[in-house]
């Protein structure tokens, strides 16, 4: 495994995160997808044996259940300081009033909560899932620097939100001497190229890593345009994604797997290596339910496309609503 600096910091991660939504009692939050404990626990085990450092999860994953799982798995399988755990905040975590957003109170709260489900002192990367319309963004910036300078976590980073918002962060955190954000989790794959416009050359100009989530278009860019699959039929949240532009998106989905016919290999692993050979992607967040699908992923990082075959990929795209952010 090559592994690279994140961003402009000194912290090094593999090249493949592991994205541990997929990971989660089926019965607990909004994912029926997901794997228990049983069957979870090998997949996070081959991560590690590949390489993988780097492993992403939230505390809304699956009511919480996902943190309990892979912290405990990573409890199991490695040494503290030899993985890079991410962890996320915004998302209700209970019904009361303060139960999600990232005001104060409820970053406190949560940094808490999710260090006793990962069974650890302190997350490497702390990320804002959302952006908080209800909460001053500086009241959020400060909350997240006191987080960092309590031990809890080593560095900050956002997920899905419009580049302007994160340049006023980024501004203001620089301004009062708070701790900068150091990562983007955005949407990016070859079905949805937006953030190209704003977000990518933000991230380019201030240093900032970039952990695409999706890579592959929760499957889509993996198999035909009409296949479907369990996940495909509870996923209400892909149909939020890419319903809008489905015919464009089918068009996109055919030239991945031309690509992927003429060079003998399975479409995920075109779909990665178009996202990996990008300028200013870091480490896509791989999900992965199949030890197959793994595989994949490592195979992805040894394959170079040619202008030809990007130019082949990318021909058919069309402009996307932006869709994500909130």
């Amino acid at each position: 495994m090559d592994y690279k600096n994140f961003g402009s910091t000194g912290l090094k991660v593999s090249p493949l995160c592991l994205g541990c939504m997929t990971y989660g009692l089926p019965d607990r939050g909004k994912h029926p997808w997901t794997l228990e404990e049983e069957r979870s626990r090998p997949l996070i085990r081959q991560a590690v044996d590949l390489g993988i450092n780097f492993f992403d999860t939230a505390n809304s994953y699956s009511d919480g259940t996902s943190e309990e799982i892979v912290g405990r798995a990573l409890k199991e399988f490695t040494r503290r300081d030899e993985v890079v755990i991410a962890t996320k905040v915004y998302f209700p975590m209970s019904t009361g009033p303060n139960g999600g957003g990232l005001s104060r109170k409820a970053i406190f709260n949560s940094i808490d909560a999710s260090l006793k489900r990962l069974g650890t002192d302190y997350v490497d990367l702390y990320q804002i899932h959302r952006w908080d319309y209800d909460t001053p963004i500086e009241e959020t910036l400060e909350a997240l620097h006191d987080v960092v300078k309590a031990g809890k976590a080593r560095y900050l980073g956002a997920s899905s939100m419009f580049a302007w918002q994160f340049s006023k962060a980024l501004h203001l955190a620089r301004a009062n001497g708070w701790t900068r954000f150091v990562s983007m989790q955005n949407h990016y794959n070859l079905l949805y190229r937006e953030e190209e416009r704003e977000m990518l050359p933000l991230c380019a100009d201030e240093g900032i890593a970039v952990m695409p989530w999706s890579p592959l278009a929760r499957g889509k860019l993996t198999r035909a345009a009409n296949e479907r699959t369990d996940r495909t039929l509870t996923d209400d949240y892909a149909t939020q994604l890419y319903s809008a532009t489905e015919d464009a998106d089918h068009l996109v989905i055919e030239a991945v797997a031309t690509v992927a016919k003429q060079r003998g290999v399975p479409m995920a692993q075109v779909a990665l290596a178009w996202l990996r050979q990008q300028p200013g992607v870091t480490s896509p967040i791989i999900g992965a339910s199949k030890a197959g699908q793994l595989d994949d992923a490592i195979q992805a990082l040894s394959l170079k496309l040619g202008a030809e075959e990007l130019t082949q990929l990318e021909a058919a795209y069309v402009p996307h609503t932006a869709v994500g952010q909130n």
